[in-house]
């Protein structure tokens, strides 16, 4: 639940300069802990979350599993999400650093990811990180808006 919170916290502190409130009043954070949950039970066998601590606090998380779309060689990097206080600390650095340590234990040899297009501190995150951009895009839906998303690369 603790996790769903956060990632709750997390998209309307990262997406309210490009989302109108409305889009991000629902799901709410119990929710979205629900939505964790669920996915998890589900995931557990061939995902994995990090959890970032400071203070007895969750500070951050991070989700990584196969990407179904590129074949065995690739991990999708699914969620990177930081309490607001913690965005600039390096807890997202870390927990990407880890992510893609992980995803080089489990022999994947490509890591792809969507970002939301108009998320540009998280894309410039990305592109720091040696993140390239695919020229994919997909819609998602947040709320009842539709918000283009981008696919980016990374050779492991």
């Amino acid at each position: 639940m603790a996790v769903g919170a956060l990632h709750q916290r997390s998209r309307v502190a990262a997406y309210s300069s490009f989302l109108p409130p409305e889009a991000l009043a629902d799901p709410t954070p119990e929710a979205m802990g629900e939505y964790w949950t669920q996915r998890w039970t589900w995931e557990r066998d061939s995902h994995r979350m990090t959890l970032a601590v400071r203070d007895d606090a969750l500070a951050g998380f991070s989700y990584f599993g196969p990407d179904d779309e590129d074949g065995s060689d690739a991990g999708m990097l699914c969620a990177i999400h930081l309490a607001p206080a913690e965005r600039g600390r390096g807890v997202g650095r870390e927990l990407m650093s880890d992510a893609l340590a992980g995803m080089r234990k489990r022999g994947w040899r490509r890591a792809v990811l969507w970002v939301l297009r108009d998320n540009l501190p998280a894309r410039r995150f990305y592109e720091r990180g040696g993140w390239q951009p695919t020229g994919t895009e997909q819609n998602e839906f947040i709320g009842t808006i539709q918000v283009p998303q981008l696919r980016y690369t990374l050779s492991l």
